[in-house]
């Protein structure tokens, strides 16, 4: 069972890397409302610093499992030491 779901964002270009994700991470493709009411949002910043990708994850291991997959991809997350949330997401993965 797939417990993660995706999104592109309106009028945002993708990152050049954004087939990797969408090959490394098994995500239903669903409409933003629906990836915004996950418990876990995992944002995805493209080469201008605009978030183009929602990741939602249901649950904290479904969650962890994206993390690592985004970290085994060279991927930083600007969140990774900080609790607070950054335009509603959890993490937000870009190229260093």
């Amino acid at each position: 069972m797939n417990h993660l779901k995706t999104t592109l964002l309106d009028g945002k270009k993708p990152a050049k890397f954004d087939k990797q994700i969408v090959t490394n991470l098994l995500m239903d493709q669903v409409a933003p409302e629906q990836v915004r009411e996950q418990k876990l949002l995992i944002g995805v910043r493209n080469e201008d610093g605009e978030i183009y990708r929602l990741i939602g994850a249901t649950r904290h291991n479904s969650f962890m499992n994206a993390v690592e997959e985004l970290f085994d991809l060279d991927l930083v997350d600007e969140l990774q030491d900080s609790d607070e949330l950054v335009e509603g997401c959890d993490a937000i993965f870009s190229e260093q």
